[in-house]
């Protein structure tokens, strides 16, 4: 599909609280390697600082991060804090919380409620910020409630360290948690044509309760982190009629969701990027819509 003088402004928009972001974001994740949490070749330094400020410059204003995505030589917030401060008013940096890795790249255990401050405030240096605008509060198979550590976090967002607060790969039942403690503007859960689709109803509920809907994974499929996806017949079919991608296929169909699902595509390759933006211009007819679902 065209590219040209697409931007991001294109898939519209979406209030994360008092926070207006284009419903096309950034990821990034893969931003330190060829891989999620790669180990062996690091990204081009200068290429990605040039991509990320590409991303800003096509009207991209949301980014999704974690100071746990760093490979050895590669932080994901220090490249984010040396492309693009000091930042714009109305660029929007989500980061997360729970999990950590300790400085040789293995990870740790859950994070109690009280260490989450430590976690929050390693983001603010990392990225060279005051506060954070969205934190997610990202849970851990086997923590069944959510209560004391989202808790925690909204007493953070009391001091004024957080403006807001979300949550990631949770149950309809934590949203009902943590929205018991504090207002929550985003739920962040893997989800694409032929991942996590246990969430379709998750969704629907987060359309009603006016919070974001953010997928993650949505483009890799069931390749997932790795990268790997096998497209389809009903994909290939698309992205044929409308000489796009199947990753932008992909992604016009997360964004046919509902106006409240926002899509977070990362990338180190200036490219894609483009055709990710691009991508939520892409419009699919109902016929295609039910074909891909």
């Amino acid at each position: 599909m065209p590219t040209d003088e697409i931007t991001a402004a294109s898939a519209g928009s979406w209030t994360l609280g008092d926070l207006t972001v284009n419903r096309i974001g950034f990821g990034a994740m893969r931003l330190t390697g060829s891989a999620a949490f790669d180990l062996g070749t690091p990204s081009d330094r200068d290429r990605v600082i040039g991509v990320l400020r590409q991303a800003v410059e096509l009207g991209v204003n949301h980014i999704d991060t974690a100071a746990f995505y760093f490979s050895p030589l590669r932080s994901a917030n220090e490249l984010i804090n040396r492309a693009l401060a000091p930042y714009h008013d109305d660029l929007v940096i989500t980061t997360k919380v729970g999990p950590g890795r300790d400085p040789s790249g293995e990870w740790l255990p859950l994070a109690r409620p009280d260490q989450l401050r430590g976690q929050v405030e390693e983001n603010l240096r990392q990225l060279g910020r005051d506060h954070l605008d969205v934190v997610n509060l990202r849970r851990l198979p086997g923590l069944d409630s959510i209560a004391e550590h989202f808790g925690a976090l909204a007493e953070l967002r009391d001091a004024g360290l957080i403006r807001h607060l979300g949550i990631s790969n949770v149950q309809p039942d934590h949203l009902a948690q943590a929205e018991a403690i504090a207002p929550v503007v985003c739920v962040q859960n893997a989800y694409g044509i032929d991942i996590g689709r246990v969430n379709d109803e998750f969704l629907r509920v987060c359309g009603e309760h006016g919070v974001a809907f953010v997928p993650f994974f949505a483009i890799a499929g069931s390749g997932r982190e790795a990268g790997g996806v096998t497209d389809n017949d009903a994909v290939l079919a698309i992205a044929r009629a409308h000489e796009a991608t199947p990753a932008q296929v992909r992604l016009a169909w997360t964004l046919h969701r509902g106006p409240h699902v926002l899509a977070i595509p990362g990338t180190g390759n200036p490219a894609h990027l483009v055709a990710n933006v691009a991508a939520g211009a892409l419009r699919l007819s109902a016929d295609e819509l039910a074909s891909l679902t």
